[in-house]
């Protein structure tokens, strides 16, 4: 869910980008069916994922949510804090968003043959509707709320879910910045084991 995340926290690396963003999609023991560079990138989005779980500024934010969405929550602090880093752009990369979703989208659109065919339509859709840019808006993650909410297999209260975040805008922001500061410094020493 918080793909745009996972890009930045790969580094410079194309395949560790590509196997990041993709990682969601990507089941089992690695590397599977994919090239070792990729599964590499697998293998770095599942550490970031376990590694935010215990977070602590990660389980602040959750704790944020309302009790109605809390079993939620982990998805929901994943799109904020995607939108927060999208929102924030120009003060955490060089490279202006839009390029840098572009060279995203470009690199996996270039390894995509090697990923696993029920990942193809997802990440189509994501290039086609430019979803990482559109996560600097809170309509954009309005909408990414609303789509994963009618695609669960059971009701649930993701749709609307932007409200938490606008409840407690401060709180999300000062949380994830201490979260991304950490969360750099563990994918950087993880990339030199």
């Amino acid at each position: 869910m918080n793909f745009l995340a996972h890009a930045l926290l790969a580094g410079d690396s194309p395949a560790l980008i590509v196997g990041g963003v993709t990682g969601d999609w990507i089941k089992g023991y690695l590397p599977g069916v994919l090239p070792d560079d990729l599964a590499k990138g697998v293998a770095l989005h599942r550490a970031i994922d376990s590694y935010a779980e215990s977070h602590p500024a990660f389980q602040r934010s959750r704790s944020r949510v309302s009790v109605d969405r809390r079993r939620y929550s982990g998805v929901l602090v994943d799109v904020f804090y995607d939108h927060l880093l999208a929102q924030n752009w120009t003060k955490i990369h060089h490279q202006p968003l839009n390029e840098y979703c572009e060279a995203v989208y470009r690199s996996i659109e270039d390894r995509l043959d090697e990923l696993p065919i029920s990942s193809h339509p997802g990440l189509i859709l994501m290039a086609k509707e430019d979803w990482l840019t559109s996560y600097a808006q809170i309509e954009g993650i309005a909408d990414v709320l609303a789509r994963m909410s009618r695609r669960a297999r059971q009701p649930n209260p993701l749709a609307n879910g932007e409200q938490e975040f606008l409840a407690d805008v401060d709180g999300f922001t000062s949380d994830f910045y201490e979260w991304l500061d950490d969360t750099k410094k563990f994918c950087q020493l993880w990339q030199v084991e």
